[in-house]
């Protein structure tokens, strides 16, 4: 699903933000005043708020706050969830998509969530191994399942634009807890995503 734009999140540029991007344009040698640059500085100052807006958000409220009783004892599985996040080394983009599942213990979560609670992780400076560990542990510590997997495979812009410049590249990264340290879940798992990896 596309995202929406920054006024619909009713995103106010912080001041000081937006002077220290003016602050960065000018002391690479443009000139802040030039047409082009003129609402760049707050423009950046919002994107960059946007992007981090999971700062301000609780992913496990947002789990506790779709958690339903069922009798549903196998697995669910989310695929191909987009994610975008800033790498926290070099705040470039990395991007991918993520693959989920959870096998219920007396309790379902609304569907939407899950790709909920991976934007909230994604739209803070991470790196993709924290990334993974965060989304796996507050779906483990919150819902209580009888197990979880989750899986993520990106491409890192510090990787491509930048360093070793190797754009054909990813990074695949992947926790499990419960009955998915089991090799026969954790391979049917695999199995059942295998199309949508590289």
């Amino acid at each position: 699903m596309p995202y929406r734009m920054f006024e619909e999140y009713n995103i106010e540029v912080t001041d000081d933000i937006k002077d220290k991007y003016k602050s960065v344009i000018t002391d690479l040698g443009e000139d802040v005043e030039r047409e082009g640059l003129l609402k760049t500085p707050e423009r950046a100052a919002k994107a960059m708020q946007f992007l981090t807006s999971g700062y301000d958000q609780d992913p496990a409220a947002v789990l506790k706050g779709a958690m339903f009783a069922e009798d549903y004892k196998d697995m669910v599985i989310i695929k191909d969830i987009e994610l975008y996040s800033l790498c926290e080394h070099h705040m470039l983009p990395f991007f991918g998509k993520a693959h989920i599942a959870y096998i219920p213990n007396g309790h379902i979560v609304g569907l939407s969530k899950i790709p909920r609670i991976v934007d909230i992780f994604a739209r803070r400076l991470q790196v993709q191994e924290r990334l993974t560990h965060d989304i796996l542990e507050c779906i483990h510590n919150t819902l209580q399942p009888q197990g979880v997997a989750v899986v993520i495979e990106a491409s890192h812009m510090c990787m491509m634009m930048r360093g070793v410049q190797k754009q054909n590249s990813s990074t695949t990264t992947s926790g499990f807890r419960g009955q998915f340290e089991k090799v026969e879940t954790r391979t049917e798992f695999l199995k059942l995503i295998a199309s949508d990896l590289h």
